[in-house]
């Protein structure tokens, strides 16, 4: 499901990479532009301007989606740059997560289970394209997006809302799918190198 949309996303996402392009921006450009934005996010979920925060998020969230857009518009994708990209998303999500734990908003074991669940969700896939040498292992239910669409909907709750903890829900169901995820594309890399053993 997770590949079927990322390939619709793909494919939607490429007229705002050649915008990019005109304008002369540049993958990595972009890609410290998302880092930059995550860090206000945390700041601004820190101090408790949560509203800020979620404009954080979003500016994060499309600068990300312009990033390989761009890549992909141009042709300009490097190994180098889809290092960075994946890098600075993790230390971006950290940054968020971090920022809300120490607001107070919620117990901060909930955000670090959050934050772990979709480090680990991410490590494993990784993992099995690098060491397994896979070419796309990016199956599960909700991804990146997903994951920070749920948090964007726990905050706005929270703010308007906050006699509920909502927030503290958003990051419990965050964890939740990260970990399902993470077992899924195990699972999912065991029956690809199965299948590749099969062939041999």
């Amino acid at each position: 499901m997770q590949q079927k949309k990322r390939v619709i996303y793909e494919s939607v996402s490429i007229p705002y990479g050649r915008i990019c392009l005109k304008l002369g921006l540049t993958p990595n450009v972009l890609t410290a532009l998302s880092f930059v934005c995550a860090i206000g996010a945390g700041i601004c979920f820190w101090q408790r301007w949560v509203l800020a925060g979620i404009i954080g998020m979003l500016l994060t969230a499309f600068t990300d989606m312009l990033d390989g857009a761009t890549a992909r518009a141009g042709g300009i994708g490097t190994l180098f740059g889809g290092i960075l990209d994946h890098v600075s998303d993790r230390y971006g999500e950290a940054f968020i997560l971090v920022g809300i734990s120490l607001s107070g908003l919620v117990h901060p074991a909930w955000a670090i289970f959050a934050l772990f669940g979709m480090v680990i969700a991410s490590y494993t896939r990784e993992a099995a394209e690098a060491i397994g040498k896979l070419d796309n292992v990016a199956v599960g239910a909700v991804g990146r997006m997903g994951k920070f669409t749920i948090v964007i909907i726990g905050s706005l709750l929270e703010y308007f809302l906050p006699d509920y903890n909502f927030l503290t829900y958003a990051l419990i169901i965050v964890g939740l799918v990260s970990y399902v995820t993470s077992v899924q594309r195990l699972l999912y890399a065991r029956k690809l190198l199965n299948a590749r053993k099969d062939d041999t």
